[in-house]
Order: structure tokens, then C-alpha cells, then sequence
């Protein structure tokens, strides 16, 4: 399977981590947080977490602290078709793909809910042929690109499809949850709104550089599920993040790695590049260490981490768009994302 084309979409307002915490203060939800809550925010907001600004879904960033059930669905309804359309199309645009040539479109989420799902959108946004498949797939997190790739391949495998637009898009700030609980209010801190794309094919491009998928696997620790999750309260989403979650990362990333590695004969001293889901700050100094890297093989996780905060599901693909951009080394490239399930997914690509 080979990338012919990404493309990544945002929503217009950026925000630094101080402007969220002056909001904050300002904000009704504010008084109804305790001084343990309100000083570990601002720890957080104003301190190195390895995050300087996010882009978010609304015009006005005090409306992000509108958290109504429906306030958050008309947030989720309203951008994610935009966002997933927006990145689609530039992914077909690089790739010289027409809309009329995409035999699927698959569309990862996990931060609203639709039905008819997100890909009817997409569908009717970019003008694809009525009887190409369509597939939504919902419930995976933060690790959802790469099982999403993965259909992908098998579609294209499988001599079903020729052509396979995948799209994951997140409006964090639809599922943004707040009370006294250290892991949900981290949460608000870190998560940003976006969406990335990518053209897919069993045949090269023929422009830019040469991307194939080679290989891909997935550890599933559901012992682990609740470490990470989003729970249904009051009818909001309610985000799950516990202290465990860097180390099961790096836990499951070094199984994972190894194990591909075993399987294809390689070492990791021949791996070039490494893209990996931006989680967090913790998360990456958990997977430098366990993986015996350096701030260098991880500086693209870090840029999309700094520059956009954790968009969940299109961090990953974001961070392979930074490597491209920045014309890094070409061979074997290690693609990994990690989340919901407790799962974490790795692929090899072979880059030239």
C-alpha cells in the first residue's frame, strides 16, 4: 500500500496555554472548581508541558467553556464534516487523485457521535461517487489512524477497492468534561481539535516521495481498558487519563516494536524515522527511555505536541506530515499510535 497524498485541516482560533488559563479564570465553570483544582490548572496551563498553543472549534474561546450536551454535540456536528472535508480534499489535491476515483472513504472519531456517520458528510463535501463504500469507525481513541490504515490495506488487498481515502478527525473541545478529578482537568490542558487525511493505493504515485506501507501490528491489553477512556456522565463525555498511561505506552511500544522487528528481520538501528502519536509530554520521555531514543528521533511528536496540543486520532498522522515537510531521512520508518482499548499500534513504512 503506498501514500499518495495527506493533507491536514484545523479550526481557525489558536490558542496559547496562557490565554486558556486567563479564560479560564474568567469562565462560570471557574468558581465551581476548588483551590486544589484551580492551582493545579494553572500549574499545567503555565507551566512546561511541553504544549504552547491548540486550535479550537469555536469563534470566541469563551464559548469553549459552554459544556451543555447540546452545546457540544452542535460544536461536534458543525466542525467535524468541515474539518474531515477540508483535509480530505487537500489530501486528493497532492495526491492528484479526483473525488470520482475513491472506491472507500473510512473516518476515524471518538469525540461525537453521528448517524447517518461523519463519512455521509465527506461523501456529499468532496462530490464521491454514490456507490463508493463508506465506513465509520468509532471507539478507538487516540490510536485510531493506524487500525483505520490498516482497513485500508485490506480493502486494497483484497482487490475491493483501488483507491482509499482514510480520514480521522477529532473536536476535542465537544467532549471537554470538568470537575476535581486531576486526570480530567490534565485532559482540558492538553487536547486541541483537527483533522488530517490520507490518499491511499496499491500503485506508486507519481510525484513526491515514494511512502509504502509495509507491515503493521496492534497489542490489546484490555486489563488496562479503564486506564484510558471516555465514560458517558450527565449525558457529556467524560475523559479517563490515570498516571498509569506513560508507562503502559512505552510498556506496550517496546513489545510491539520488538516483536515487529522479530518478525522482518530488521534491527532498530536500522529504523530512520520515528512518528509517533503526540500524547503528551509524559508520554514521549516514557517512550525515549523504554526505546533508548533521543529528543531528536522524537522532535516531530514533539512539534505537533508544542504547536497543537493532542488532537487524538490525527496527531499521528500530522506528526508524518512534519517529517515529510522537513525532507527527513529516507528507509525504514516506525509509525505507532496508542489508546483506547488499552491498545497500541505500530507500522513499518519504507520511505524513498
Amino acid at each position: 500500500m503506498f501514500f499518495l497524498g495527506l493533507g491536514t485541516a484545523l479550526p481557525p482560533l489558536r490558542i496559547s496555554q496562557r490565554e486558556c488559563w486567563e479564560a479560564f479564570g474568567h469562565s462560570a465553570i471557574w468558581n465551581e472548581l476548588g483551590s486544589r483544582s484551580q492551582a493545579l490548572l494553572r500549574k499545567v496551563l503555565l507551566g512546561d508541558n511541553g504544549i504552547s498553543s491548540r486550535h479550537v472549534a469555536v469563534d470566541h474561546l469563551a464559548d469553549a467553556f459552554i459544556v451543555t450536551p447540546d452545546a457540544l454535540h452542535a460544536r461536534f456536528s458543525h466542525h467535524a464534516p468541515r474539518l474531515a472535508t477540508a483535509a480530505a480534499l487537500r489530501a486528493l489535491t497532492q495526491a492528484r487523485v479526483a473525488p470520482d476515483q475513491i472506491d472507500a472513504v473510512l473516518v476515524s472519531t471518538c469525540t461525537g457521535y453521528l448517524c447517518p456517520g461523519l463519512t455521509s458528510y465527506v461523501s456529499e463535501g468532496l462530490g464521491l461517487r454514490s456507490n463508493a463504500l463508506a465506513l465509520d469507525l468509532v471507539g478507538q481513541g487516540c490510536g485510531a489512524a493506524i487500525p483505520n490504515l490498516r482497513t485500508a490495506d485490506a480493502l486494497l488487498k483484497s482487490g475491493n477497492a483501488r483507491t482509499v481515502l482514510s480520514v480521522c478527525v477529532e473536536v476535542c473541545s465537544a467532549a471537554l468534561y470538568l470537575d476535581e478529578d486531576p486526570g480530567v482537568l490534565i485532559s482540558a490542558c492538553l487536547f486541541g481539535d483537527g483533522a488530517a487525511a490520507v490518499v491511499l493505493s496499491n500503485q506508486p504515485g507519481d510525484s513526491g516521495r515514494r511512502l509504502e506501507w509495509k507491515i503493521a501490528s496492534t497489542v490489546l491489553s484490555p486489563a488496562e481498558r479503564d486506564q484510558v477512556r471516555f465514560e458517558q456522565k450527565g449525558g457529556l463525555l467524560r475523559n479517563i487519563l490515570t498516571r498509569e498511561v506513560p508507562a503502559l505506552v512505552a510498556r506496550d511500544a517496546r513489545r510491539l516494536l520488538d516483536e515487529m522487528l522479530l518478525s522482518t528481520g530488521l534491527t532498530q538501528a536500522e529504523v530512520r524515522g520515528w512518528i509517533f502519536h503526540a500524547g503528551g509530554r509524559d508520554v514521549l520521555s516514557a517512550l525515549r527511555n523504554r526505546l533508548n531514543l533521543t529528543d531528536h528521533d522524537l522532535r516531530y511528536s514533539a512539534g505537533v505536541l508544542r504547536d497543537f496540543g493532542n488532537m487524538s486520532s490525527p496527531s499521528v498522522l500530522f506528526a508524518l506530515v512534519a517529517a515529510l515537510a522537513d525532507n527527513a531521512s529516507g528507509g525504514w520508518w516506525w509509525l505507532s499510535s496508542f489508546g483506547a482499548g488499552f491498545s497500541c499500534h505500530g507500522a513499518l513504512l519504507r520511505v524513498d
